[in-house]
């Protein structure tokens, strides 16, 4: 009987293997493409449990089966695919089921599009949504340990997950939170799976203890590898194994559910937009900056300034507006550059509040001490510093910058033809302290590539995080052998200051088989320890987090024109 048949027997929702269907799951927002066998829409959670309990048995008995879950679709690491069963989740779990004043309860599916829309009408906001929010879904967010804009202020996914429900490798739907006191005695002594993963995974972290807290990567988000540096807090007796399923790719279970933290959404807030002609005190100044608390500190490069000065006429449309009055926005800009030079950073600094006048006032403080700083540097140079300081008095007056820092580089994809989208050292992460030290040297290995390949470098300055998505002939062999040479390179470097090659966009095809370079053979094997505990028959998305085979990615990568 057909691997379709046999699901069709026990589903209550839908499985295709139509050409259609198996081409569209082939991809995801990467680099990749890889053929899924089937696609599978679970009804409900006796839908998901069943299916896994059909996928171990048949693995048990050696056939080669796996299960991959998929929310949106918008991982750039081909996380959510493989050659075996797509589980998607969009079609059917896509509820939220419960809101209160500051968590609220959500199935895998729910786009977040949809779920700040009910947020907003109640003046809540869930903070640690990524650059895709409008296309991205919660199951995603959840799996691949989500941040974005205001991680700066409120942290990332792992700080907002209050419980998961995760139907684990026994086929059981196992409700997972943290743990201490009686209620972890308890568990501890459970004869049960469950009890089993809490048993293993304890005496995994005391027994490597030591090696685990010094494997913790010195940076203020991460993504790369299991988390297991965060499970067992022995100052709080709490142990949390929530810690270990954020971020896993859904490579040890299958998320039906989870329930999520909020706060509330701040009334205002005001923009203050610094021109950096050299990246020489991006560092320090960061520094400086932090001390006003900004919800966030994002920024853009050079070559992100000339796609927008390049396709002036893409940018002002994408503002959905009156030309004439949004070109007359730029105008000031415009001044700064002729008078300042092509600054070599632009950094958006967003301060929020509930109280205007107070804002008004912080934004004023802030202003000042950026002069303040310039000045002192400039002294300290005996040379002008190069930095310019923009105070937007109104919100209306902000459309102009988000619209250049989210829309720059689908502009410069749009009009770019004959090159791809190559993700792939999008997400390094080191301390800001570094960040004049390291900008430039990354920018000196790519424009070693510059016939190669065209990039823009944007990114979060307050955590140090930075992404870079360049775009490149992917139909050509040669070029596309130019991946694992430049990786190397760039991430190397970032080792060198004790970064993480990902703080956000988690691992996948494109950095598992890096894993081992960044955290060492021992951290690696541990990595390995958690896998089996969780899924010893390996049925939930094998290549992801272990395992991972350059050979295989390199093989996998195809263009997407």
């Amino acid at each position: 009987m057909a691997l379709v048949d046999e699901i069709k027997e026990f589903l209550h929702g839908d499985v295709s293997a139509d050409d259609a269907t198996l081409e569209k799951f082939s991809r995801d927002y990467s680099i990749f493409k890889v053929k899924p066998a089937a696609v599978v829409f679970p009804k409900d959670v006796d839908d998901v449990r069943r299916l896994v309990s059909f996928a171990a048995k048949k693995k048990a008995a050696g056939e080669p089966i796996s299960l991959t879950g998929r929310s949106a679709g918008t991982d750039m690491t081909g996380g959510p695919l493989t050659q075996s069963i797509v589980v998607s989740f969009t079609k059917y779990f896509n509820h939220v089921l419960e809101i209160g004043a500051d968590e609220v309860r959500v199935e895998p599916g729910v786009y977040f599009r949809d779920f700040e829309k009910q947020l907003s009408a109640r003046g809540l906001l869930y903070p640690a949504f990524p650059a895709s929010k409008d296309l991205c879904a919660l199951g995603g967010m959840v799996n691949n340990n989500s941040g974005g804009e205001k991680t700066l202020a409120y942290g990332k996914t792992e700080d907002y997950v209050r419980a998961l429900n995760v139907v684990l490798s026994d086929g059981e739907l196992h409700t997972i939170w943290p743990l201490s006191g009686p209620a972890l005695e308890a568990k501890l002594r459970e004869e049960t799976f469950e009890g089993d993963i809490y048993r293993r995974i304890k005496s995994l972290i005391d027994a490597h203890y030591e090696a685990i807290m010094k494997a913790k990567p010195d940076v203020s988000k991460n993504s790369a590898g299991y988390y297991l540096w965060n499970v067992w807090d022995r100052d709080r007796g709490v142990f949390d194994l929530t810690k270990l399923i954020v971020g896993s790719q859904g490579t040890l279970g299958l998320l039906t559910e989870a329930k999520l933290g909020l706060v509330p959404a701040k009334k205002h807030s005001r923009l203050a937009v610094i021109f950096l002609k050299t990246l020489d005190p991006v560092g320090d100044l960061v520094e400086e900056v932090l001390k006003f608390k900004p919800e966030s500190i994002e920024s853009y490069d050079d070559k992100t300034i000339e796609v927008a000065v390049k396709l002036w006429r893409q940018v002002l449309g994408a503002m959905k507006g009156n030309i004439l009055k949004l070109a007359w926005q730029f105008i000031p800009e415009a001044f700064m550059v002729l008078t300042g030079g092509m600054p070599k950073m632009i950094m958006l600094v967003e301060l929020t509040g509930d109280d205007e006048p107070q804002l008004n006032a912080k934004l004023a403080d802030l202003g000042a001490a950026v002069r303040k700083f310039a000045a002192g540097y400039a002294a300290s140079r005996h040379a002008p510093a190069g930095i310019q300081v923009h105070l937007l008095k109104k919100e209306s007056d902000e459309g102009k910058y988000w619209t250049i820092r989210r829309q720059s580089f689908a502009l410069l994809h749009n009009n770019t033809t004959g090159k791809d989208t190559a993700p792939f050292i999008d997400d390094f992460v080191i301390q800001p302290k570094y960040m004049s030290e390291v900008l430039p040297k990354v920018n000196a290995i790519l424009d070693r590539y510059r016939d190669d390949l065209i990039y823009t470098i944007a990114g979060h300055p307050g955590n140090g995080n930075f992404h870079i998505i360049p775009l490149m002939d992917l139909k050509d062999p040669r070029v596309r052998g130019l991946i694992p040479k430049i990786s190397e390179e760039v991430y190397q470097l970032v080792f060198q200051y004790h970064g993480s090659i990902t703080g956000e966009h988690n691992d996948g095809l494109i950095r598992t088989p890096y894993l081992e370079e960044m955290y060492g053979a021992e951290i690696v094997g541990l990595f390995r320890e958690v896998k089996n505990i969780f899924d010893p028959l390996g049925i939930f998305n094998p290549g992801k987090k272990v395992g991972g085979n350059l050979e295989y990615s390199i093989e996998h990568i195809t263009p997407t024109t």
